[in-house]
């Protein structure tokens, strides 16, 4: 059974920093790609980064580039975002979700399963 689980959100002050973790289970070996998508209230949900095993390629919004870093343990099944420089814009509902497939890739239709997601609030 795949399962994807994230931990790490929480309220933090404008400028701040946070790291969110995934913990994934049930597709362990093979090739896949790691995403971490938000939506915010009244929002459709977007892309912010994500990460392939098979080559380690990343790739990121635009709007997150410079302060976001993806990075993985393969020991641990576990894929973390750290945020940096967060603004009150970045005030989501953070979800990580698995492809299983090759090249990293944000396109949000093609990720199969997905995580609960984890409430992130900057504030002003």
């Amino acid at each position: 059974e795949v399962q994807l689980v994230e931990s790490g959100g929480g309220l933090v002050q404008a400028g701040g920093s946070l790291r969110l973790s995934c913990a994934f289970s049930g597709f362990t070996f093979g090739d896949y790609v790691i995403g971490w998508f938000r939506q915010a209230p009244g929002k459709e949900r977007e892309g912010v980064s994500c990460i392939s095993n098979s080559d380690g390629r990343t790739d990121y919004a635009d709007s997150v580039k410079g302060r976001f870093t993806i990075s993985s343990d393969n020991a641990k099944n576990t894929v973390y975002l750290q945020m940096n420089s967060l603004k009150p814009e970045d005030t989501a509902v953070y979800y990580c979700a698995a492809d299983l497939t090759i090249g990293a890739h944000l396109n949000i239709y093609e990720y199969d399963y997905w995580g609960q997601g984890t409430q992130v609030n900057v504030s002003s």
